[in-house]
C-alpha cells in the first residue's frame, strides 16, 4: 500500500486549483502546505491533498515528465467516478476516456480518465469487488 506519492508541476496555483475542484467528488478535501525548510536540506515545498486524516497526494513545482505518471484515485461508487470525472473536466483535464466499464480488466471495473493540466494520466476507478458491494 502507497503511502503518499509526489509530482512535480509547471504551475503550481493552477496545479492547486485544478486539484481542489477534480478531488473533491472523492471525498479528497483536505489540503496542507509544507514548507521545506522544515524538512532536511534541499526539501522542497509541498502542497498536498488527502482525506480521513491523510494527506497523501502532494504537488511540488519543477520539471513535468507529464504521461511518465499514471495515478489512479479511488472512488466509492460509479457516481463518484462520474462526478470526479465532470469536475476534473470542467477544471481544464482533457479526455483520455469517459466514464464507463473497462472490460478489459473486469465487468466490475468502472473508470474514467483524463490527463491533468501538466499531462499526467489520471483515473478515477470504482471496483466493485473491493467494496463490497
Amino acid at each position: 500500500m502507497l503511502d503518499h506519492v509526489f509530482i512535480s508541476v509547471a504551475d503550481l496555483k493552477r496545479s492547486i486549483a485544478f486539484y481542489s475542484a477534480a478531488l473533491p467528488p472523492l471525498g479528497i478535501t483536505s489540503r496542507l502546505d509544507y514548507d521545506g525548510k522544515d524538512g532536511p536540506p534541499g526539501h522542497p515545498d509541498l502542497k498536498g491533498f488527502g482525506a480521513n486524516g491523510r494527506v497523501f497526494f502532494w504537488l511540488r513545482e519543477g520539471v513535468v515528465e507529464g504521461r511518465a505518471a499514471h495515478i489512479g484515485f479511488v472512488a466509492n461508487s460509479r457516481d463518484e467516478v462520474d462526478a470526479a470525472y465532470a469536475a476534473a473536466i470542467q477544471a481544464g483535464a482533457t479526455d483520455n476516456g469517459p466514464p464507463g466499464a473497462r472490460l478489459h480488466y473486469d465487468p466490475e471495473y468502472y473508470a474514467a480518465n483524463v490527463l491533468d493540466p501538466d499531462g499526467y494520466s489520471l483515473e478515477f476507478v470504482y471496483k466493485k469487488w473491493q467494496h463490497g458491494s
